[in-house]
Order: structure tokens, then C-alpha cells, then sequence
């Protein structure tokens, strides 16, 4: 929600503007003399973008590269990250089969050490 007002007005209200700020989406534009002068928003909610545009700004195409990838997987032109992967000579282990499990062996030991320590 945009929300403007004078600086002077602002000056009154400075908590309950720092505390509506906090909320996402929520931003004040300070005017004086009727012209905006400053805008109030959260820090995190500042951060964010700060970071989108650094992003933006070391990827100047990045708006044509998620939509061309978009398109792409709507047409189903795209391989998996297995695929991907074996290709390139990785051997991905199928965990499906792998069953997992403590030794009777090893439960044994663990009971005869917490045994002692009691």
C-alpha cells in the first residue's frame, strides 16, 4: 500500500510510519511542498530489491533467458538433472533399491554403553 504525506506530518507520526512500514508491500512516500522527497519502506523489503537489481545488473538478459526456459519446458525441450548428469559421465546410484538400518551388532554396543553410563 502507497501511502503519501507530508514530511511535516510525517515528523508526527514517525513511529506508527516506521511501524506500517514494516509490513510487506507497505511504503511511504514523504512529500515537501508537494513533491515526493523520500520514500519509507522496511529494510528487508529494501534489501530485496537492492539484491534484484544487483541481479539485474549482472544479468542483463535475464528476462529473456527465463522466458525462452519457460517456453522450453512448456514444448518439453529440457533433460533432468539425472540426465544431465550421466551424460556427463556421472554414475547416479539408484537410492530407491538402498535399504538403510542399524547392524544388530551396533544396537548391541549401543545398549551396553548406556548401560554403563546409568
Amino acid at each position: 500500500m502507497k501511502t503519501t504525506l507530508p514530511i511535516s506530518e510525517a515528523r508526527k507520526q514517525i513511529f506508527l510510519i516506521a511501524e506500517e512500514a514494516q509490513r510487506p508491500g507497505n511504503y511511504y512516500t514523504l512529500t515537501e511542498k508537494g513533491r515526493p522527497k523520500v520514500v519509507m519502506m522496511s529494510a528487508e523489503e529494501f534489501e530485496s530489491w537492492q539484491e534484484t537489481l544487483e541481479v539485474m545488473q549482472e544479468f542483463p538478459n535475464l528476462k529473456k533467458d527465463i522466458a525462452r526456459a519457460e517456453a522450453e519446458i512448456k514444448k518439453g525441450d529440457y533433460i533432468t538433472l539425472e540426465e544431465m548428469m550421466a551424460k556427463s559421465g556421472y554414475i547416479l546410484a539408484d537410492k530407491s533399491k538402498q535399504k538403510y538400518g542399524i547392524s544388530n551388532n551396533h544396537r548391541q554396543e549401543c545398549a551396553k554403553r548406556n548401560r554403563k553410563v546409568k
